[in-house]
């Protein structure tokens, strides 16, 4: 097997151990290179050909803005994934980024970097995982299945957990080994046959529609979002895994591309048609219906599938006030989140996409979904804002 190989951009020589370390002590991942700054980085490129690039914003003599640009000037192809601040101007900042073609970011930690590193630990190797293996696939490197990964990272936090139960605050340090990282009884999964599903009653009218997404989300939904029908009379909530602090700027950035109006969902405000609401970063999202109609109601009731906002919560509510006068949509994304409640949807008789392999960055989410007999049609992402726009007008009155 070949390894994702990893080049960690950052003017921080801390970060950049801290990271790497990471990176080289997760089985199937190396670093190849490490880089002070965006002019640095060039010069690295040159000679090093990585699958993925780690990057950070604020840098001196190039920073991560101006690599971008530059890196679009130069067509170079390979993804970046943004180191960012959590601060709201970091946000802004981190927004531009992906308008520039990042391809997505993950928040780096503050104050004590050292002990709070495991905090993104997930996220490092999930995001070299999805996009670095993507593109490593694309140029003909035979890596790991990215569920070999995502088994990983589920060891990883187990391990975490079994630490801080004993009190130890050194457990959010704790890397992955390469030596007990994953059993050497781990096979790659069959894959299974789609279990057929007849639906309680035909699909109705659309009434609304909901879409579930996660690792490779913030382009996709630009793509999707871009090329969306103007006149699209129904709502749209969307869940998109993502921290607090990021999804008011995520919101804002899709608005400025998509011609309906795009905002970040709020407690108790009316659902209108033609509008398309993002879930705020750790609160789930779901409908309640009243006398008067259709609201949005937050929550920041547990995790569910180890995520809040959980696409899974918006799915059942929308199932149970809806039954078959929705259309659930489930994108590119790691895990499972959303699977059981669009097929529960699916059930009911509500329309349902998936997103294509072929397409998706991890094919995670979607093809459990569909594995569970929820999905009733997988879409390449090209043809996504198409086919969506298509059912929503073709069944817009029953």
């Amino acid at each position: 097997m070949d390894d994702i190989s990893v080049m960690v951009c950052d003017d921080s020589a801390l970060m950049r151990n801290l990271i790497g370390r990471i990176v080289d002590e997760t089985q199937g991942m190396t670093v190849c290179g490490k880089a002070e700054n965006g002019l640095d980085l060039i010069e690295k490129l040159k000679n090093t050909k990585p699958d993925v690039v780690l990057l950070d914003i604020e840098m001196p003599k190039m920073n991560g803005i101006e690599f971008l640009k530059k890196r679009r000037d130069l067509l170079l192809d390979v993804p970046v994934v943004i180191l960012s601040s959590v601060a709201t101007e970091g946000a802004s900042v981190t927004m531009q980024a992906i308008e520039l073609g990042a391809s997505d970011f993950i928040t780096k930690p503050g104050g004590s970097v050292t002990l709070k590193i495991g905090d993104v630990t997930k996220d490092i190797i999930e995001y070299v995982a999805s996009y670095g293996g993507a593109y490593a696939v694309m140029h003909g490197k035979q890596i790991y299945d990215p569920e070999f990964f995502a088994h990983q990272i589920k060891l990883k936090e187990a391990e975490k957990f079994v630490l801080q139960k004993k009190g130890e605050e050194l457990a959010k340090s704790v890397s992955i080994k390469q030596t007990d990282a994953v059993p050497t009884t781990w096979f790659k999964p069959k894959p299974k046959e789609p279990v057929v599903i007849t639906p309680e009653r035909a699909g109705g009218r659309i009434e609304i529609i909901a879409i579930g997404i996660s690792t490779g989300g913030p382009n996709a939904l630009r793509e999707v979002f871009k090329n969306i029908d103007a006149n699209l009379k129904q709502p749209v909530l969307v869940v998109q895994h993502m921290p607090a602090g990021f999804t008011a700027e995520f919101a804002n950035s899709l608005n400025s591309i998509c011609p309906l109006p795009v905002s970040e969902a709020k407690d108790g405000e009316p659902i209108l048609g033609g509008h398309i609401y993002i879930a705020p970063g750790n609160y789930h999202m779901f409908v309640e219906h009243r006398a008067l109609g259709n609201f949005i109601k937050l929550s920041q009731e547990p995790q569910r599938n180890g995520h809040r906002p959980s696409c899974d919560v918006l799915f059942e509510s929308v199932a149970k006030v809806f039954q078959n006068r929705a259309l659930g949509v489930i994108m590119t994304g790691m895990g499972k989140d959303g699977a059981a409640e669009i097929t529960e949807m699916r059930k009911k008789g509500a329309w349902t996409l998936g997103q294509d392999q072929a397409t998706s960055i991890v094919y995670g989410m979607p093809k459990v979904a569909n594995e569970m007999g929820g999905v009733q049609k997988q879409v390449p992402l090209s043809n996504m804002a198409g086919e969506i726009s298509k059912l929503a007008r073709e069944h817009l009155i029953a």
